[in-house]
C-alpha cells in the first residue's frame, strides 16, 4: 500500500482498516531501513498511527505540523513524498533524520533539540492570525520534552494568547531513559485513571441532548463542570488556558481521527493527550525502549562488537564512579541522558548521589552550582550540542562565582549521522573567553581519566570536551602530567598543534609526510588558560604552524593560537577545522575527510602550505 501513497492527500481516501494495514507496512519499512542506516527506532515505531491520523485529517502542507525534537518523523517522511529517498536516511548527501524545511514543503520547522515545538507553533499561529489566514497549527510534543523549561514557558504563553492551536501530547512514559519529576508523576496519574478524563466531555454531551433547554443549561452548568474539572487529570492544562482532551489510545487510528477533528472545532488552545508505546510492533524495542531509542547501522554494530576499546562516555562514567568511592562529596547530574553520558553505573552504585533532572540543561547546571556552594563536588555530563542551551548558567551561576563544578562535554566535535543539530563544534568558541574556567581536551581515554582526577581536586570550574566514539584507556596518567603539552617528533619544517581527538590523525599525517617535511606534533591538552610562554618555546624556530581541531574555525582553538603567536614572531599559520557554515550529516570519518581532518587531508594541506604544487579536492564552501 505504501507505494500508492505519494502525498498525505492519498491518506484521505483510506478507511480506518486500510490505514491500520498501512501502519503495519510502514513499521516494517522503518525497521528494515534503520537496521541499515541507523537512526531513532523506538520513537518512530511509537507514532506511526498518530502520524497517519494527523495527515488523514489535516490538509497539509497548508495546515502545519511541528514535530518536537523531530526524531519521530520517519512515518511523516514516508507519506510526504520521500519514500524513494528513505534508504539514504542520515547518510552523507541523503535525507535528514529530522524535519528540514529545505527538504520538503511538508516540514514546517527545522528541529533536532527538544521542547521547541509549542513555542514555534505559537509563532506560526500568530503569523497566521496577523495574515488573516485560517489553517490549523498542530504541535506534537513528547512527555519527556514537556519537562523542558521552554515547553512550559510556551504553554503558559499559548494559554494567554488564546489563539487557535492544537498541542498533541505524545505520552509514552519515556524520553530516552525513563522520565523523572513531578510532571512525569502527574502524567502517570492520568494514564492510570483515564475514565475521569472523559467525564467533562460526557457531561457536555448529556446536557446538550436535553430537549429545548440544552443550550441554555450548558451555560448554567459551567459551575458544575468547573467542579468536575477539579477532579480531572487534565486540570493543570485547563488552568493554563487549554481545553484538555484525553487520554486517547495512540494506536487506535479511528479514535485519534475523532479526537483531532474535535480539537480543530474548538476555539483557543487545545491539548490532545495520547498514550503510545515506544518501540511499538518490534518486540526488542518494546522490552528495552532506552536501548532502541537510537541505534547504529548494521556495519557499525558489527565493528563495535569486535573492538576491545571503550567509549569516551563509558570511561568518563567509570572514572567518576571510582572517584566517588573515595570522596562522598562527589555527585553526578544528568539531563535525561544517563545512558548516553555513561553515568548508569554511577546511578546504580550511588542512587542518592545521582540526579537526573530530565530535559532541563539550564536547571542541571544551576543545580550543580547550588550544590557546589555547600561544599559538594558536582559533575554535570551533557552533550556539547545541549550545553549550548545552558550557556548563561555556565557564565552567571558557575564561573562568575568561581564554583568547583566539573562539566563533561560529551560528543564534542562532529557526531555523525544526526547532523547539524547535534554536532558539537561550537563549545571552544563559547567557553574560551569565560573567566575562571579551565577547558581541557584529552586525546584518548587515559588522558580523560587523568584530567577528571585532576579536576576533582580543583576549587574552580573545569570543563572537559571529548568526542563521540571509542578510545583506549591503558593506565592512569599522573595528575601532574595530564595538563602539560605532549610533543611527538622534533622537526622544524612545520609544527602541528592538535587538540583532543585530532592528535592521532595529526601524527598519522606527520608519518605520511615522512622525509618530505620534518614536522613535530604538539598535543595541547589545556585549551584555556593557554600556557603561551611554553607554547612559543615548543614551537621553536619554525616558520610554519598548523592548528587542527574538530571544531569550527571561528573563535576556535586556531584563533587561540593566532592570538598567542601573532605579536611574538613572524610565523605563517594554517588553521584546519570547520568553515563558517553548518556541517551536514554523514559518518564521522566521511566528515573528517571532507574537511581535511584525516591523515591524508592533513598531509596534503601541509604539502600545499609548504609550497608544494599539489591538487587538493576542496570541500563545498571551502575556507
Amino acid at each position: 500500500m505504501l507505494k500508492s501513497i505519494n502525498s498525505p492527500q492519498d491518506l484521505h481516501q483510506l478507511t480506518v482498516p486500510e490505514l491500520a494495514l498501512l501502519a503495519k507496512e510502514i513499521r516494517q519499512v522503518i525497521i528494515d531501513t534503520v537496521v541499515e542506516t541507523g537512526g531513532h527506532l523506538g520513537a518512530n515505531l511509537g507514532v506511526v498511527e498518530l502520524t497517519l491520523a494527523l495527515h488523514s485529517v489535516l490538509n497539509t502542507p497548508d495546515d502545519k505540523i511541528i514535530w518536537d525534537v523531530g526524531h519521530q518523523c520517519y512515518t511523516h517522511k514516508l507519506v510526504t513524498g520521500r519514500q524513494d529517498q528513505f534508504g539514504s536516511l542520515r547518510q552523507l548527501e541523503g535525507i535528514s533524520g529530522f524535519p528540514k524545511r529545505a527538504e520538503s514543503i511538508y516540514d514546517a520547522y527545522d528541529v533536532g533539540h527538544s521542547s521547541t515545538s509549542i513555542s514555534a507553533a505559537c509563532g506560526l499561529a500568530l503569523a497566521r492570525d496577523l495574515q488573516q489566514k485560517h489553517h490549523a497549527v498542530v504541535a506534537v510534543i513528547g512527555d519527556g520534552a514537556l519537562t523542558g523549561g521552554l515547553a512550559l514557558e510556551a504553554l503558559n504563553h499559548a494559554g494567554q494568547l488564546q489563539t487557535n492551536l492544537v498541542v498533541v501530547l505524545n505520552d509514552n512514559a519515556m524520553s530516552i531513559a525513563g522520565n523523572v519529576g513531578a510532571l512525569s508523576d502527574y502524567l502517570n496519574r492520568i494514564r492510570l485513571d483515564p475514565t475521569l478524563s472523559r467525564a467533562r466531555g460526557e457531561l457536555d454531551a448529556l446536557i446538550k441532548r436535553i430537549p429545548a433547554i440544552g443550550s441554555s443549561m450548558t451555560r448554567v452548568a459551567s459551575g458544575v463542570k468547573d467542579a468536575v474539572k477539579s477532579l480531572l487529570p487534565g486540570q493543570l492544562f485547563e488552568e493554563l488556558g487549554f481545553s484538555y482532551f484525553g487520554p486517547f489510545d495512540g494506536h487506535n487510528i479511528g479514535q485519534l481521527q475523532r479526537a483531532i477533528n474535535d480539537s480543530l472545532t474548538r476555539k483557543g488552545p487545545v491539548l490532545v493527550h495520547v498514550l503510545t508505546q515506544k518501540g511499538k510492533g518490534y518486540a526488542p524495542a518494546e522490552r528495552n525502549p532506552a536501548k532502541y531509542h537510537g541505534v547504529g547501522p548494521r556495519s557499525q554494530s558489527a565493528s563495535l562488537d569486535k573492538t576491545s576499546e571503550l567509549s569516551y562516555s563509558k570511561i568518563f562514567g567509570n572514572t567518576i564512579t571510582d572517584l566517588a568511592s573515595r570522596d562522598s562529596r562527589i555527585v553526578a547530574i544528568s539531563a535525561a541522558m544517563m545512558d548516553g553520558t555513561g553515568l548508569t553505573g554511577f546511578a546504580e552504585k550511588y542512587p542518592k548521589r545521582f540526579f537526573d533532572v530530565g530535559i532541563a540543561e539550564q536547571h542541571a547546571l544551576t543545580l550543580a552550582a547550588g550544590l557546589a556552594t555547600q561544599g559538594m563536588k558536582p559533575v554535570v555530563a551533557l552533550y556539547s550540542t545541549f550545553l549550548q542551551r545552558g550557556y548563561d548558567q555556565v557564565v552567571h551561576d558557575i564561573c562568575l562565582q568561581n564554583l568547583p563544578v566539573i562539566i563533561g562535554i560529551d560528543r564534542a566535535g562532529v557526531v555523525g549521522d544526526d547532523g547539524p543539530t547535534h554536532h558539537g563544534v561550537f563549545d571552544i568558541s563559547f567557553l574560551r573567553h569565560i573567566p575562571n574556567l579551565t577547558l581541557l581536551a584529552p586525546k584518548d581515554g587515559t588522558e580523560l581519566n587523568g584530567m577528571l582526577r585532576w579536576a576533582i581536586s580543583q576549587d574552580s570550574p573545569v570543563a572537559i570536551r571529548y568526542p563521540r566514539g571509542t578510545t583506549t584507556c591503558c593506565n592512569e596518567l599522573a595528575d601532574s602530567d595530564c595538563l602539560a603539552p605532549e610533543v611527538f617528533g622534533d622537526g622544524q619544517d612545520c609544527v602541528i598543534i592538535a587538540v583532543g581527538n585530532m592528535v592521532r590523525p595529526a601524527r598519522d599525517g606527520m608519518a605520511l609526510l615522512g622525509k618530505e617535511l620534518a614536522c613535530r606534533v604538539i598535543n595541547i591538552r589545556q585549551i584555556k588558560p593557554l600556557d603561551q610562554g611554553n607554547l612559543l618555546r615548543l614551537i621553536g624556530q619554525t616558520k610554519r604552524v598548523v592548528t587542527i581541531e574538530d571544531h569550527t574555525l571561528a573563535g576556535g582553538f586556531g584563533s587561540v593560537c593566532l592570538e598567542c603567536i601573532s605579536d611574538q614572531r613572524d610565523i605563517l599559520v594554517l588553521r584546519l577545522g570547520y568553515p563558517d557554515h553548518f556541517i551536514d550529516q554523514g559518518c564521522i570519518a566521511e566528515l573528517h575527510a571532507r574537511y581535511f581532518l584525516d591523515a591524508d587531508g592533513i598531509a596534503n594541506r601541509i604539502r600545499a602550505f609548504s609550497g608544494q604544487q599539489i591538487q587538493i579536492a576542496h570541500a563545498e564552501g571551502e575556507y
